[in-house]
């Protein structure tokens, strides 16, 4: 088969050429043979089907099967021509010409995208200065403090009030749509934090000012990504009585406290804890100034210092999602305008251009960042990180993951914690010195 491979530059690459009939006969024929060894035909032994028994049952399938072998042989014989490491092409080949002619042969074009060289050059002279952050010894005291107060047990009070924004309501409820309870909509001697957010929106604040025994109908509206897709966006009544009233008594800030919250030191002080929580808040705060500050500044100056070829297949899907994005928010009359004017899409996909183009660009870097500093995120470190923040949430991390899984968001999650990993590895170099 005669082809002419070229490379448009180091990012991207095309084949022309022209898939003779004789090719696809000989593709069909060794398809068709290959068919009659395992197909089971009445009046014929199995493996003893005539191959042109097969092509007058089968010949539509097999030339179409053919052709897209011949598309494959085609596109493996251009990168070996180019020298391409077959794992270096990103996403699919693009066919961009398709024309079948009347002698039964096929012109074809096929572009395709390859994994760019990117020179970093001195990437280390670019990091931003990085400033020590600090913690003080009340803001230490006041966190302590904190942690004093959730840890501290609840306590029932009197019946000489009502229910109001920060008590402990121990409640009875059970909740129905359209007339008919709903699996797990219902508890008994729940102990519901007031002002917690924990419930659905606008159910703790209607159980405000109820009395002990009391019973209360109240109506919700369940969020529309909401995680039960059956009680998503529904409206719903809760019948609820009120047991009694808790609030947190006084915790004190002694060595006991101190063990209570450090578990794994059996002779944890008050100082040992001292420390760690303001080992745990300098951490924080150093967290929030990479993210916020220093890793965007830094990112941006890659971004803008070093050159390199941008597969253009990723570009364009990067601007295309970037563009529905854009399209999603829009009012129903500026969708109208649009549909008017054909204009105004190519007015939006320039104006998203860029930035979809710096995305694409940083990614890039990114990866050949973490190749470089040799920093790796294993599969098993995202679904550590998945189960985590879906506990710290009240979520299943069994379900959280396999959503993300289903969705096609592992990949992307791992891309951010790699970024994350690396550039905090290169500030933190900064600091250091």
């Amino acid at each position: 088969m005669e082809f002419n491979a070229t490379k448009t530059n180091s990012a991207n690459a095309s084949v022309v050429a022209t898939i003779t009939a004789e090719v696809i006969a000989a593709n069909s024929d060794k398809m068709a043979k290959q068919l009659s060894k395992t197909m089971n035909i009445a009046g014929f032994r199995k493996g003893k089907v005539p191959v042109n028994v097969v092509k007058q049952m089968h010949g539509e399938r097999i030339v179409e099967d053919a052709q897209a072998e011949a598309l494959r042989t085609l596109f493996a014989e251009a990168i070996k021509e180019l020298k391409v490491n077959p794992q270096d092409v990103i996403g699919e080949p693009a066919v961009s010409k398709y024309d079948k002619k009347e002698d039964g042969s096929i012109e074809v074009e096929v572009k395709f995208s390859i994994k760019p060289e990117i020179n970093l050059g001195d990437y280390k002279a670019l990091i931003p200065a990085v400033e020590d952050k600090d913690v003080t010894d009340a803001e230490v005291d006041a966190r302590i403090s904190e942690m004093a107060s959730k840890s501290a047990p609840l306590e029932k009070l009197a019946r000489k009030r009502a229910l109001k924004d920060g008590d402990y309501a121990v409640i009875d409820f059970e909740g129905f749509v359209d007339g008919v309870a709903f699996d797990g909509g219902k508890a008994e001697n729940f102990v519901l934090n007031i002002g917690s957010g924990n419930f659905i929106p606008g159910f703790e604040e209607q159980l405000i000012g109820m009395k002990y025994d009391e019973t209360k109908e109240i109506t919700v509206t369940f969020p529309a990504q909401y995680q039960a897709a059956n009680l998503a966006g529904k409206d719903a009544m809760f019948k609820v009585t009120l047991h009694e009233i808790q609030q947190k008594g006084e915790a004190e800030i002694n060595d006991e406290l101190a063990k209570k919250l450090i578990p794994n030191e059996k002779e944890a002080t008050v100082d040992m804890l001292k420390a760690k929580v303001k080992e745990q808040m300098k951490s924080e705060l150093m967290s929030k100034y990479y993210n916020e500050d220093l890793k965007p500044a830094y990112l941006e100056t890659l971004v803008k210092s070093i050159s390199f070829d941008l597969p253009t297949s990723v570009v364009e899907q990067e601007i295309n999602v970037a563009l529905n994005n854009e399209i999603r928010a829009m009012s129903e009359e500026a969708l109208n305008e649009l549909k008017a004017d054909a204009k105004k899409i190519e007015e939006m996909r320039a104006k998203v251009s860029p930035d979809a183009e710096n995305s694409v660009k940083a990614t890039f870097i990114i990866d050949a960042l973490a190749r470089a500093e040799k920093v790796e995120v294993s599969d098993q470190e995202v679904t550590q990180t998945l189960y985590y923040e879906a506990m710290m949430m009240g979520q299943n991390p069994q379900e959280v993951v396999k959503f993300y899984s289903e969705k096609g968001y592992l990949p992307a999650i791992k891309m951010s914690m790699i970024e994350d990993k690396v550039i905090t590895k290169l500030l933190d170099s900064k600091l250091n010195k």
